[in-house]
């Protein structure tokens, strides 16, 4: 049996290996504010731990996307506002999806930034009507 290319873990600890596009979209829109993230490694590229995308759910239910490319240098965040649609997933679990099958057009899908420590995504403006 071949090794796992990819693992994806739920909030909690739960692993899949080799999660199917289905499993992923399934994944991620079963979180909760319960069971916040998801995380899918890739697990054929060295270092193993430095290869992933995480999705956090926050508060608000809007999403916090991240992808890592090795170093702390190549770690990017993205915010993803909810939307009020039944189907608010689709727009992250499609890029995580083309994340992990190596389809093109998931770095243009979102508006990434270099990950920090200390400050959050950049989201707009609150409305303080």
């Amino acid at each position: 049996m071949a090794a796992p290319v990819l693992q994806a873990i739920e909030a909690d600890g739960t692993t899949w290996d080799d999660p199917s596009e289905d499993r992923l979209h399934d994944l991620l829109a079963d979180m909760s504010l319960t069971w916040r993230f998801v995380v899918v490694r890739r697990l054929d590229v060295e270092p193993v731990d430095q290869h992933y995308m995480q999705v956090y759910l926050n508060d608000d239910l809007s999403y916090r996307v991240e992808y890592r490319e090795g170093g702390p240098d190549r770690h990017f965040q993205a915010w993803v506002p909810r939307t009020h649609e039944v189907f608010a997933v689709e727009p992250v679990a499609e890029v995580v999806q083309n994340w992990a099958f190596g389809r093109p057009g998931w770095r243009e899908a979102l508006s990434w930034t270099l990950w920090s420590p200390t400050e959050a995504c950049a989201r707009p403006l609150t409305d303080t009507r």
